[in-house]
Parts: structure tokens; C-alpha cells; sequence
């Protein structure tokens, strides 16, 4: 590891921009884009160089991710550090040596097939440990396995296209991979890919670069089962959409199956051309929730237990009522609490829990309060905050004061009588109506289920 640098410090400094950046990205953008990245810091300490292996991966890191990975350097290292991106050498590939770092602790081993691989001998890109069977079920996720097992099990048929959505590290991505596998262990020679949405671009870069869009159009209109996630990647790339929109149709054409993921449902995509957002919405739209309690607790138990860990339940069941937002954030204090156990030689408990996830619950407390739900609600629905403490009832009022109160329960950690207190000293009683009245109406009403979303994505940053 020491090859690369010139202090001990540094690899530390990296481990843990790597270890935040797994938990903020997609799994797939970050083993694409992140994980090859080579650091490499000066004399000084003054500057970061991250080498990287060509122009095109250079220019999608400098867009995408240099800002986010320069602010996590100024917060990690606490002083200023340019940061720079460079083209590794060809001349003399030993001085920039990519760091060996094991993060298969840090996020779900994915296996990353290589554009010239694939070429070589037709790969699915699957990785064969997400399957139905190690998915764990719950009401967030029920309809959406449903429907994954139904088109896995019945390719070109129902379901098509499959659009599956829903907020990052909910489990969408192990959905679609367990679609691929449970279709290659029924059927070993279907033709199976899946891709996520910035692998497309680059293909169609390539294509478009090389002129090979014969070869392009062979490999991605002769699947049977296509699987692509975060198609809202295409936004303002007209020629991928292009290309995609093509696919897409030859693909229908021939009775193959489409199945994709996106950060929100299909209508509420933007910059995507009207024609291929009218074919995402043509099959069925699913959407996957952030996971109920019960579901939470038996993620963390059996993740424990695959750590070669006891969880207890009242652990787990502290851990789950305070990191709700998604299964992704859910592993990373998983893996926090088992560390500071192993370092601490102490057995897991609530008391241990809460020192190990002390900075992310502090962080959490700041980013969403009761009042910050009111004013946000109360601005998607265009009425007054003031509205939320008031004695007024008509529908207008009342119904958007009940999803607040909803909200409130479901992203803070305020108590019935304390939310009640907050919306104009109500009883804790109405507040519960609200929040099983809510409850109830998002598993039954798409568009309400859709607006909880689009509240609860920008709630959450």
C-alpha cells in the first residue's frame, strides 16, 4: 500500500473518502468510477493526484464526482488540498500502482467486466451472490419482487418494460441482478446483460468515436434480457438516447425483455426525450420503498449474522428506528458497529450502538426536523406553514398537514406527543390517524405514493 505514497497517512485519508464515497454512491458508479482511481499525494501534502487510466474516464470523474471527492479530502485531512486528475503514464506503469484495498467490507462485492472482455466472450455482468434468495422481503419491497420474479420466470411476456424506482441503496440494483440470475439458472444460454446507464454512454462514445455502431447494435440488440440501471443517466445525451430508444424497440420487437431502474418514475424524469419516456411508462412501473421497521431489523440481523456476528434484537432494533432512509446506510452502521466492537474487544450493545453512530446520528438529528418537513410539504402543496398549526380543516389544509405529520414520524425521531405539540398542540392520537391513514393510502394510491417520494428524496438531500 505504502508504494503509491509518501507518508502512512495518506492511504488512511483515501480509505476514508473511499469509505463515505460507497456509502453516497450507487454500488455500481462507485466500482466504475471510484475504486479504479490511483491517489498519489506530493512532498508537501499540498496536492491529491488521482491518476486515472484514459481521457474519457478523466472527464466523466472531473464532471461527475471532483467536487464531492474535494470536499471530502478538505473534511477528512482538515486543511485545504488541491486536487488534481491525471492520465496514468503509459511509459512506466509500476510508479502509479493502484492501492490493493479490500472494500469488500465496505460495500457488496459487484464483478466489473472490462468493455474489451466483454467483446472477447459475451458476459452477463452479474453479479451471482444478488439473487431472490438472498433478498430479504418486506411491504417495501414486495410488489417489486413480485413483479422480478414474475418477468424472470416469464421472459417477453408480462412486464414489459419492467421500470423499477425508488431512492438510492434501496435494493434495486440486487432486483435486477437476481432477475439475470434466476433467468441463466433456468435457461444457461439466454443472453443476459446488465449495464449500468453510464456504461451505455461510454458504449455509444466509443461506438460513435470508433464507427462501429454495426458491432455496437449486434451485442445490445441481440440480448434476450437487458438490464440497465439509472436510465435518468441519459438525461441531456440525446444521441445515447437515441441509441437507447433503438435498442429499445429491437429489443421489444423480438419478444426480449427490458428491465430498469431509476432515482424517480418514469414521468418524472427530465431532459429525456417525450418518446422514450412514453416507452418506460408502456409495461409496469414499480416503486420500492425505504424499508418498514421489521424489515430494517431482519436486514441487520442477517447481515450480522453473515459477518460471523451476533446482532442482538434490541441492538438491532435501536439501529433500525434511527437510520431509516435506505438498506445501503443501513450495512454502513452495520459495519461501523462491528468495527468498533472488534477494536473495543467489547460485545455489541445499545450503549456501544450508540457510540459507534454517534457522528451519524448527531448528522442526522441536524439535517431533518419537524419544522423543516412543514415548511417543505407546506411548499410542494402551495399553502401557508402557518396552515400546519392551524385549527382549519378543509381538504386542501388538512390533507397535506396529515402527510407532514406522516413524514415527521417517518424521518424524525420525535415521539407521537411531540409531534402533535408541533403542529399546533394536537393530540397524539390524531397524529397516529395521520400516520396509518398515510400509511395505508401510499401502499393503495400511486400518485400519493409518488409524492411522498419526491418529498422524501428532497427531505433527505
Amino acid at each position: 500500500m505504502q508504494e503509491a505514497f509518501d507518508t502512512p497517512q495518506v492511504p488512511e485519508l483515501w480509505v476514508r473518502c473511499l469509505e463515505q464515497l460507497a456509502q453516497d454512491l450507487p454500488e455500481q458508479q462507485f466500482n466504475t468510477w471510484i475504486r479504479p482511481l490511483v491517489p498519489q499525494l506530493q512532498d508537501d501534502h499540498g496536492k491529491l493526484t488521482l491518476w486515472v487510466a484514459n481521457r474519457f474516464k478523466l472527464d466523466w470523474v472531473r464532471a461527475q464526482y471532483s467536487r464531492q471527492i474535494q470536499s471530502l479530502l478538505s473534511r477528512f485531512s482538515g486543511r485545504d488540498i488541491q486536487l488534481e486528475l491525471a492520465i496514468t503514464p503509459k511509459e512506466d506503469p509500476a510508479v502509479h500502482k493502484p492501492i490493493n484495498l479490500d472494500l469488500g467490507a465496505l460495500v457488496e462485492p459487484a464483478r466489473l467486466i472490462a468493455h474489451d472482455e466483454l467483446e472477447a466472450g459475451f458476459k452477463s455482468r452479474l453479479n451471482t451472490a444478488l439473487t431472490f434468495e438472498t433478498l430479504i422481503e418486506g411491504s417495501a419491497n414486495r410488489m417489486g419482487r413480485a413483479a422480478a420474479l414474475h418477468v424472470a420466470t416469464s421472459i417477453g411476456q408480462l412486464y414489459n418494460p419492467l421500470f423499477i424506482y425508488g431512492g438510492v441503496g434501496l435494493g434495486k440494483t440486487h432486483l435486477v441482478h437476481a432477475i439475470g440470475n434466476r433467468l441463466l439458472q433456468d435457461h444457461a444460454n439466454a443472453k443476459v446483460l446488465y449495464i449500468h446507464a453510464e456504461q451505455f454512454v461510454s458504449d455509444v462514445v466509443k461506438a460513435y468515436q470508433r464507427k462501429t455502431f454495426d458491432e455496437f447494435k449486434q451485442r445490445y440488440h441481440s440480448l434476450d434480457l437487458l438490464l440497465i440501471d439509472d436510465v435518468q443517466f441519459f438525461a441531456n445525451k440525446d444521441r445515447t438516447q437515441e441509441e437507447f430508444f433503438n435498442a429499445f424497440e429491437a429489443l421489444l420487437a423480438k419478444k426480449s425483455h427490458i428491465v430498469m431502474t431509476s432515482d424517480t418514475y418514469p414521468k418524472g424524469l427530465t431532459d429525456i426525450h417525450e418518446r422514450l419516456v412514453s416507452r418506460f411508462d408502456s409495461g409496469l412501473t414499480v416503486a420500492i420503498e425505504p424499508p418498514e421497521l421489521e424489515m430494517r431489523v431482519a436486514i441487520l440481523i442477517r447481515k450480522a449474522e453473515l459477518e460471523g456476528a451476533a446482532m442482538p434484537e434490541e441492538v438491532a432494533f435501536f439501529v433500525a428506528k434511527n437510520v431509516r432512509s435506505n438498506v445501503r446506510e443501513l450495512e454502513g452502521a452495520l459495519r461501523k458497529i462491528l468495527a468498533y466492537s472488534r477494536f473495543n474487544q467489547k460485545d455489541i450493545s445499545i450503549q456501544l450502538a450508540r457510540d459507534a453512530l454517534k457522528d451519524l446520528l448527531s448528522i442526522q438529528n441536524r439535517q431533518i426536523s419537524v419544522e423543516n418537513i412543514q415548511k417543505t410539504v407546506a411548499d410542494f402543496y402551495k399553502i401557508k406553514v402557518a396552515d400546519m398549526y392551524s385549527k382549519k380543516r378543509p381538504a386542501s389544509i388538512a390533507r397535506p398537514r396529515q402527510i407532514a405529520m406522516y413524514l415527521a414520524k417517518e424521518l424524525t425521531q420525535k415521539s407521537l406527543p411531540e409531534i402533535g405539540e408541533l403542529f399546533g398542540g394536537r393530540d397524539h392520537t390524531t397524529v397516529l390517524h395521520a400516520v396509518r391513514k398515510m400509511s395505508a393510502e401510499r401502499q393503495q394510491l400511486s400518485e400519493l405514493n409518488q409524492q411522498l417520494h419526491v418529498l422524501e428524496q428532497t427531505l433527505k438531500g
